[in-house]
């Protein structure tokens, strides 16, 4: 508690904790939807964008989070419809943009600035440089990225299931695939500066996948993952404190723990049924 105490004494790691929390929540809950309709590496997809375009913005001397929210929106849409093309499956999509994205922003940050701090906090990650006007920016992007998200709670519900029945139904499916694919945007850019390029894909699967272990329900698997989220989270940036490691490695770390944790859990549950 005296350690925890002692953390919140600092201003910049407040400012951390508080974004970060809502981010995590923010990526477990939309993460359900995207890994039950085998999409959850658009995390990883949208995340190399944005680190290309937070190059060009580095370079260009643009507000970074002004430049790489909007790409990656338009990002999500082009990949939306480049899975729609039989040629071009959803998987491939994402592997060819996010290739394609990452060359470009390592290409223009060799040729101009080279790896500079802001560059390389946005590969790897630094909560704790967040400066207050992206904090603010951030709090108010994932207040917004959450209510609509029970806003919407229903029909993402309806159409993560089954899209062909929903549809069917007179559901605007591409109107809400459009809406995950946008949250979705935003969020990743929002996370990479607390988990970087590299392991922003992690908050989408890995509170999923841990809440999957335990959860069999949509609601039930929704919830754990929240707090599943929270609490690898918290842990994480207290580990990171108390060793001095990188904060988003620490934050992964205990979501590992933490999946395997619930997958013994689990097991022993299972096998406690079956007899």
């Amino acid at each position: 508690m005296s350690t925890i105490l002692e953390m919140l004494s600092y201003p910049f790691l407040v400012r951390a904790v508080v974004v970060g929390l809502l981010v995590s929540l923010c990526a477990s809950l939309l993460g359900v939807s995207l890994v039950l309709k085998r999409f959850s590496m658009i995390g990883d997809g949208l995340s190399h964008v944005g680190f290309g375009a937070l190059a060009i913005a580095s370079v260009a001397n643009i507000a970074p989070l002004s430049l790489a929210i909007p790409v990656c929106i338009a990002a999500s849409f082009l990949l939306l419809r480049m899975s729609e093309n039989t040629r071009i499956k959803g998987d491939a999509a994402i592997a060819m943009l996010s290739a394609g994205a990452l060359a470009i922003g390592v290409m223009v940050v060799s040729m101009t600035t080279g790896m500079n701090t802001d560059v390389y906090n946005y590969m790897f990650g630094s909560i704790l440089s967040l400066s207050k006007t992206d904090a603010a920016l951030s709090v108010a992007l994932s207040g917004v990225v959450l209510v609509l998200f029970v806003l919407f709670y229903p029909r993402l519900f309806a159409v993560t299931f089954d899209e062909t029945f929903s549809r069917a139904t007179g559901i605007p499916t591409r109107a809400y695939n459009a809406a995950l694919a946008t949250l979705s945007s935003v969020t990743v850019v929002l996370g990479m500066r607390m988990m970087g390029a590299l392991l922003i894909s992690s908050l989408i699967i890995f509170p999923v996948l841990t809440a999957m272990r335990i959860g069999k329900r949509y609601l039930t698997v929704t919830i754990l993952s929240a707090a599943v989220a929270v609490a690898g989270f918290l842990i994480g940036m207290l580990v990171s404190y108390v060793y001095e490691a990188p904060s988003g490695a620490s934050i992964v770390c205990v979501n590992i723990v933490l999946f395997l944790l619930f997958s013994i859990a689990g097991g022993i549950r299972n096998a406690a049924v079956k007899r």
